[in-house]
């Protein structure tokens, strides 16, 4: 095992962190793209990559729905009063930060990330198509391959840089290898032996396509199987400039595909490193701040005091134990009540609780993925109501009615969005999709007065006082409640009455939130349990109090 983790260890001293934004994005870097390089390609420094990082995520935003997310994010209280917690701003990190992180996963906010995030992927940034940076930089990149061509056309010809490009290369071929593999190492020290190669250029003897077939050959071996076209395709290339360009764009792939591998090697080791890690650094601010439980006591207090409304029994006989005080049940259900407050929460006038502030964009997404298939989940079951049994097993059928009713709420949190005029579109596709449904499998289409009452009961939707769309909601918040329930047992929860159309979606959300929650609660339930124990043993002394008192 402590094998398996040097040699983890020994990929990510490779990799540095370039930008971490608010939780979401981190990009890594190899170590000697910090520097100044002789191949162009990589003179993108750590800062330029991070002036472009913020553009660059907007451009790739797919959807009006993740624009919403952004701009809730920054009109979130954090950004604007100055009495609310605020998350940590992108930043450059300094190389010495930089191998900290690598060699002691000390960086809480990428460990964190890793953790809680199972589709985590490092990605290359890409410049934005008209910035300023991406200009300079296609300028100097074009300067520096015409310059190494210029030179490679000479008579005789010089390869200066050529050279210089061939030791890069041959720095980053032995980066990808592991203590173990020796054989190669040497292979590759014996071929791309720089003070040979300078000799034989000297001498008029160097054969550099040779030595970039050999390259390629090598970058086949250490490459991961989805690498094996881009490689093909070197072998196509017979100009050495284009092929010299091409061979550092694979390299760059592939070191990307070297440090995913690390990172989904190293998650089981990070998990409780980055939880003990996470909890020591809240224990140094806790106590340069003693008020940073402020938001959390206050959203732990809502929580008992709903569960108190809703009827549960907070006090003996039934949450507690031998000796009369509150028991871990108790805690647990008052928790368990306060994770489900996050998924209703006003993130845009009320700051989120110190503890979670790295997960509020996580939540928030959550939430309005949520707030969709509310709706999507009531159209359907208004719709299966009125259609009866007829449509409920025709195959593909749920998935067109879904479809329909997502595409037609895309951006259904922006502020410009017409909920009512939008569902009357909804009703009137879903009308048609049903009508021509039932025409092919052999049963009479809707009338007219069955199709405007459908299409009332969709628009209906739109109300917050809809009972339909107060069922389902209930529902699903019952289903996340057991789910949270029974987080540590083998067996999920039953999907409640109604929801069956809408499954796979929920539980993909209920996953997600379980994993949050998890980690959450591994992380700050100590916290948590000292701030229960004040409430509930307050509550119990109210109780007591007003029983003697009648």
């Amino acid at each position: 095992m402590r094998g398996k983790c040097q040699e983890v260890d020994f990929v990510l001293l490779r990799a540095g962190i370039v930008s971490v934004k608010g939780g979401v994005t981190v990009m890594l870097l190899e170590e000697n793209q910090l520097k100044m390089s002789q191949n162009p390609d990589k003179l993108n420094s750590s800062e330029e990559k991070l002036s472009g990082l913020e553009d660059d995520e907007e451009e790739n935003l797919e959807n009006s729905d993740q624009s919403v997310r952004k701009r809730i994010r920054q009109s979130a209280p954090g950004s604007h009063r100055d009495d609310t917690p605020k998350s940590s701003p992108s930043r450059p990190v300094s190389l010495e930060e930089l191998m900290e992180t690598a060699k002691g996963v000390t960086n809480m906010a990428l460990a964190h990330e890793i953790v809680v995030n199972g589709d985590f992927q490092i990605k290359p940034a890409e410049l934005p198509e008209h910035s300023l940076e991406k200009k300079v930089r296609d300028i100097v990149h074009k300067a520096f391959w015409d310059c190494l061509e210029a030179q490679l056309k000479e008579d005789p010809p010089t390869y200066d840089h050529a050279i210089k490009l061939l030791g890069e290369i041959k720095e980053s071929l032995l980066s990808f290898l592991l203590p173990g593999h020796t054989r190669l190492r040497s292979q590759i020290t014996e071929v791309l032996d720089l003070d040979l190669i300078k000799q034989e250029a000297e001498n008029g003897a160097l054969d550099i396509s040779k030595l970039v077939k050999f390259v390629i050959g090598m970058m086949g071996t250490l490459c991961a199987p989805a690498r094996d076209e881009d490689i093909k395709k070197l072998k196509d290339i017979n100009e050495i400039v284009p092929l010299f360009r091409a061979i550092f764009s694979v390299l760059d792939l592939m070191k990307m595909d070297m440090a995913n591998f690390a990172v989904s090697s190293i998650r089981p080791k990070l998990m409780q490193q980055s939880a003990e890690y996470e909890r020591k650094k809240f224990q140094e601010f806790l106590e340069k701040q003693p008020n940073s439980l402020d938001l959390v006591t206050k959203w732990l207090q809502e929580a008992a005091d709903d569960l108190a409304k809703l009827g549960h029994e907070m006090l003996p006989p039934h949450c507690s134990d031998a000796t009369g005080g509150a028991s871990a049940l108790c805690f647990t259900a008052v928790q368990n009540q306060a994770y489900l407050k996050l998924l209703k929460w006003d993130h845009v006038n009320r700051p989120f609780p110190e503890t979670l502030l790295m997960d509020q964009t996580r939540f928030l997404e959550m939430q309005l993925e949520l707030e969709q298939l509310l709706v999507v989940g009531t159209v359907l079951l208004v719709t299966f109501s009125a259609a009866g049994p007829a449509l409920i097993d025709v195959p593909g059928f749920t998935e067109r009615i879904k479809t329909i009713v997502r595409v037609l709420l895309t951006g259904m949190h922006l502020p410009s969005f017409n909920l009512k005029e939008s569902l009357a579109t909804v009703g009137e596709k879903v009308c048609a999709e049903v009508n021509s449904c039932l025409s092919q499998h052999g049963f009479t289409p809707f009338s007219a007065e069955r199709e405007a009452v459908l299409k009332g009961q969709i628009q209906a939707v739109a109300s917050p006082e809809n009972s339909i769309c107060k069922l389902i909601d209930s529902r699903i918040q019952k289903f996340l409640e057991n789910y949270l329930a029974s987080s540590h047992q083998k067996s999920l929860p039953a999907i409640p009455g109604g929801l069956g159309p809408i499954q796979r979606e929920l539980e993909e959300i209920a996953a997600k939130y379980i994993r949050l929650v998890n980690y959450n609660r591994m992380v700050f339930s100590p916290y948590y349990d000292a701030v229960l124990g004040k409430i509930l043993t307050k509550e119990e002394s109210q109780i007591v109090g007003k029983s003697e008192e009648s």
